[in-house]
């Protein structure tokens, strides 16, 4: 078992790490993977390449020097990088406003994206801002990729009929309807019907004939490479072209070449949002698949790597003729279950497409964009996450608002506006949140040191002591609320002379809570009312050590909550007993 774990590549930083650790048993599995990867990349790079607006070959030219970059620079042992539906689809949507799809400026413009995005994420490393990934809500991601994937469904309705584009209302649908290439549609409904065989039976069924579950698995996925290559035999002996179905068309043979040209100032200017974007959305995506993955195999990676690896994949893109890249889950999981142990399989991968570009990519003229299309259908259907948003809606409101929010944000404002959206309406759920702060009236359990909610539990309190619990920071948004509760709580007990404000839960104090306490404890003062802290935070302490509050308002600071309990209830029988002699 020990030296099972010690041949476990354990995922590392820096530049080629798991090389300086390479053992030769992991050759086997990574030469295996990067050969089953490579035939899973080829239909899917040239269908994600078409979602972009791009020639297809651009897809396989992304499928290069990305992999090579992520091995360079990445700490995952299981990511495969490269075009991916999403990327797709924000490569289109964001540069549909700059230039015409298909043209050699948009080309270019695509090949820009892809360098400003790794420049981006390369930099982001550098400066180690790996925390990036935050920004980004699970609702948020989880929105965005749904109204994404919607979005991608729609786009690929006219490959799929035939159509020459999508009607602008309901009222088009009947003319539209009379457009419909039959013979596109019957293709495409035969490769739909046989690539769902092959994702939920065909596994099964080849178990029964007994093949493992591993490799009844991995032939399964593969199966659309089969289904490709069916589909351009038929075009091709029954002159697909010649009968109105779309096709491919021209395919160039050999690699790219390394040529752009440098648009202008204002131009790149106009792809800095975008390309933050598609970095910001990459980099959360990528992490994910990255850390999922890892988990599986007891390993971690290093976020800030990360960035650098994706970083250098989508340099790559750029400077190979392709757009941006980042972590795809279907390619990675087939990785894994080929034998990938390390990175090398991508390299390995990058290889046989490299060679398929040399010798056979013009064979690839003759295939329908409907394959293509049913490609991108089956894999986009999965990424819409109903079942995110029932559990979001159970759980908490506001969460699943805030994802249903921004899925309808991307079908109605786009790519952009959906993306801010979603972190705009997180950042007021976290801001409404905190302005309704929870402050309890706390006693103690009877015989323990444990403290409770009055409200919630049978506990005793100490006469003319209040003690609150502030589960909240304290800042701007939630000052009024916090001070209304003490008043509120200051009502309930009117015979009040200790005030102990219990602060475990209490992280920051901004300067507007700083003068609310202050103008609380002085008007407390003034009714002969002490003001006592308990459980206060170093980091707080520090911060509020030296103010004119601690210093002169405040009577006490209490370690815990129990000796302030204790010390208040013997000063408070002192006070009584004093009373009483005095009477």
């Amino acid at each position: 078992m020990l030296e099972n774990r010690r041949l476990q590549p354990p995922g590392g930083t820096g530049i080629l790490a798991w090389a300086r650790h390479y053992r030769r048993a992991w050759l086997a599995g990574d030469l295996t993977a990067g050969l089953v990867v490579s035939v899973m990349i080829i239909p899917q790079s040239m269908a994600y390449a078409m979602l972009a607006g791009l020639p297809v070959q651009v897809g396989l030219y992304a499928s290069l020097l990305p992999l090579l970059g992520y091995a360079l620079f990445g700490s995952s042992m299981s990511l495969s990088v490269g075009p991916v539906a999403v990327t797709g689809l924000m490569t289109a949507t964001l540069l549909a406003p700059l230039a015409a799809a298909g043209s050699a400026d948009y080309l270019q413009l695509a090949i820009w994206l892809a360098l400003l995005s790794g420049l981006m994420l390369f930099v982001a490393g550098l400066l180690r801002l790996g925390f990036m990934a935050n920004f980004l809500s699970h609702p948020v991601i989880s929105g965005f990729i749904s109204g994404a994937a919607i979005l991608i469904v729609l786009s690929q309705l006219p490959y799929l009929f035939g159509l020459p584009r999508l009607p602008e209302g309901f009222s088009g649908l009947p003319a539209l309807a009379a457009q419909i290439n039959w013979l596109v549609a019957a293709v495409g409904a035969v490769c739909l019907l046989a690539l769902l065989y092959a994702r939920n039976r065909l596994a099964g069924h080849l178990q029964r004939l007994g093949l493992g579950s591993v490799m009844a698995t991995l032939l399964a996925r593969l199966t659309p490479i089969l289904v490709l290559a069916l589909a351009l035999l038929a075009s091709s002996v029954l002159d697909f072209a010649g009968r109105g179905v779309p096709v491919v068309g021209s395919l160039p043979a050999g690699l790219p070449v390394f040529s752009w040209v440098t648009p202008g100032l204002g131009v790149l200017q106009s792809l800095l949002v975008p390309a933050l974007l598609i970095s910001l959305v990459s980099f959360v995506e990528s992490v994910s698949i990255a850390q999922s993955l890892a988990r599986r195999k007891r390993q971690s990676i290093e976020p800030n790597q990360e960035l650098l690896g994706l970083g250098a994949a989508n340099i790559g893109a750029g400077l190979s003729g392709g757009f941006a890249v980042c972590g795809g889950f279907s390619r990675s999981a087939v990785n894994v279950e080929a034998g990938a142990n390390t990175p090398l399989a991508g390299v390995v991968a990058a290889a046989v497409i490299a060679l398929m570009l040399m010798t056979i990519a013009p064979l690839f003229a003759q295939l329908p964009l409907v394959v293509l299309a049913v490609v991108i259908l089956l894999a986009v259907i999965p990424l819409i996450d109903v079942q995110s948003l029932k559990r979001a809606w159970r759980y908490d409101r506001v969460e699943g608002a805030t994802l249903l929010s921004t899925a309808l944000g991307v079908l109605l404002l786009g790519i952009e506006g959906g993306i801010v959206l979603g972190i705009c309406l997180s950042i007021a759920a976290q801001l409404w949140r905190g302005s309704r702060p929870h402050v309890a009236v706390v006693g103690r359990v009877p015989g323990k040191q444990y403290f409770r909610n009055t409200q919630r539990h049978l506990v005793e309190i100490v006469p003319h002591v209040l003690a609150l619990r502030i589960d909240e920071n304290i800042f701007f948004a939630n000052t009024k609320a916090v001070e209304q509760a003490i008043y509120r709580a200051l009502g309930d007990y009117p015979d009040t002379r200790e005030v102990l404000l219990i602060l475990s839960a209490v992280n920051h104090i901004d300067g507007t809570g700083l003068d609310m306490l202050s103008e609380l404890s002085e008007g407390l003062l003034e009714r002969d009312v002490q003001v006592h802290l308990a459980e206060v935070k170093g980091p707080l302490m520090d911060q509020l050590e030296g103010t004119d509050w601690l210093r002169e308002q405040v009577t006490e600071v209490f370690p815990s909550t129990d000796i302030a309990f204790t010390t208040l209830a013997n000063l408070q029988r002192s006070v009584s007993e004093a009373d009483d002699r005095k009477a």
